[in-house]
């Protein structure tokens, strides 16, 4: 921290965990945006730029990136140093942004963390046209928590986009870009090369640039960006790779070809080719940091240990419910391919809720064949589309027949299973029914604390 001291006007500090998410959620909301990082430096340059005291793994790209995060951040800890991980949004709390050493903040740390910058947000609200969003608060609250832990490195997932995302204070010793689609149109631009241009932001020079597979228009962008600033580049499918993949129970054996070496027969229990070439580049990005040549047991041993909660994660069983929070038509897509090598489910009946603000017919589109019916719902929040209206483009796309509209989550739900019920299901196995919750991390974040309670 500097010198510097609020005044009496300063914010009052927190006591609970609630007054803090109330105090957090009384600012501008993370949908509200003024494309600008000069908050956020005046921010981090209040509290003593916590984010210059650690090194740093940035994250952007349309799908992946918490996938991804989790993935670097096992392989990290596995060589002994101390992590930080921010990622967003959350599924359940909002303390699950903020982890170290793996662990997302408890109460008494989450509340600690927002006490140590609370008493400096009114100063930058006062010097600035528009206030400190919730988004800005909370990244300068896990810059602070990781310089005061302190972590030896963070592994850091932007919020939307890049070049003016709040992350972007930081000055990454790796940037990672996975696959860049269509998302956040309204804030982004609505196609794959325009949104580069803006991801591309975190690209810093003297960085390793780690760009998962790419559309050639898409690549362009990066690399162009890449050589404008002097950073080192290594491509998925050229410098690394998924060398072979085979699905199994509870998740897949993947061949890994690294900056290095070869890593075989290394078992990650995540579902789909998607989060294959999500170690592939988590593998990278680990090197690419400069540990050098990983030991085979230390990166078997790590992948064996990842988790992605909501991220087509078995939650239930009799009937299987699974949770996937795809979001956009190329989340919906990797979601479908993963379906079909890993499971074979029949019936699999999907309960969605999206927000109003989503492709909704591109992620219907995208999950139709691979649903016998669809359950239309909706979640708590007021950005979400109503559970008519998205009944109504689904009948568009699976016929009437075929779809039905339950707006409370949880009738909704127990709605799919009746309809899934034909006995547990078993993966890689003979047909039998399951549920599939997706359409939106909110809804899944809902269903996931829904079906906690009742396990």
């Amino acid at each position: 921290m500097t010198d510097l001291h609020p005044d009496d006007e300063s914010p009052r500090l927190a006591e609970t965990f609630d007054e803090v998410e109330d105090a957090l959620l009384s600012r501008w909301p993370e949908t509200r945006l003024e494309p600008s990082l000069d908050r956020i430096e005046a921010f981090t340059e209040l509290l003593g730029d916590p984010q210059r005291s650690f090194r740093s793994v940035h994250l952007t790209g349309t799908n992946g990136k918490t996938s991804t995060s989790r993935m670097i951040e096992t392989l990290l800890r596995a060589l002994d140093l101390r992590t930080g991980r921010f990622t967003s949004p959350h599924l359940e709390r909002m303390s699950e942004r903020i982890s170290i050493d793996g662990e997302p903040l408890d109460d008494e740390g989450f509340v600690r963390a927002f006490n140590e910058v609370a008493p400096y947000t009114h100063l930058v609200d006062a010097q600035h046209d528009h206030p400190l969003s919730f988004f800005e608060t909370i990244v300068a609250m896990a810059y602070a928590a990781f310089a005061d832990a302190p972590v030896d490195v963070a592994v850091v997932e932007v919020g939307m986009g890049g070049s003016w995302d709040a992350t972007n204070v930081i000055d990454a010793d790796v940037a990672v870009v996975l696959p860049v689609a269509v998302d956040h149109a309204k804030y982004l631009g609505d196609d794959p090369a325009t949104i580069a241009r803006e991801k591309a932001g975190i690209i810093k020079a003297g960085s390793v640039a780690v760009l998962a597979e790419q559309t050639p228009e898409v690549a362009a962008v990066l690399l162009e960006r890449a050589a404008e600033v002097g950073a080192t580049v290594v491509r998925e499918g050229i410098e690394f790779g998924v060398a072979a993949r085979t699905p199994a129970v509870g998740g897949q054996v993947v061949s890994l070809q690294g900056l290095r070496a070869r890593y075989d027969d290394v078992f990650l229990p995540l579902y789909g080719a998607h989060q294959a070439q999500n170690a592939a580049v988590a593998l990278a990005a680990v090197e690419a940091f400069g540990t050098g040549e990983l030991d085979d047991d230390l990166v078997r041993a790590a992948f064996a240990e990842v988790t992605s909660p909501g991220r087509l994660e078995i939650i239930r069983r009799s009937p299987t419910i699974l949770l996937d929070a795809a979001h956009n038509p190329h989340g919906a897509a990797a979601v479908g391919a993963a379906l079909e090598d890993s499971f074979a489910f029949s019936p699999l009946v999907g309960v969605m809720g999206v927000m109003e603000d989503k492709d909704a017919d591109g992620v219907l589109a995208a999950l139709e064949p691979h649903l016998s019916h669809l359950v239309c719902t909706q979640n708590s929040t007021p950005r979400s589309m109503s559970a008519a209206a998205l009944g109504r483009a689904a009948s568009e796309i699976f016929g009437e027949d075929r779809v039905s509209v339950v707006p409370d989550l949880a009738d909704a739900i127990e709605r799919a299973a009746t309809l899934a019920e034909a006995g547990g299901a078993i993966e890689v196995s003979i047909g039998s029914g399951a549920v599939l919750v997706t359409g939106s991390v909110v809804t899944v974040g809902e269903a996931r604390s829904l079906l906690k309670g009742r396990r």
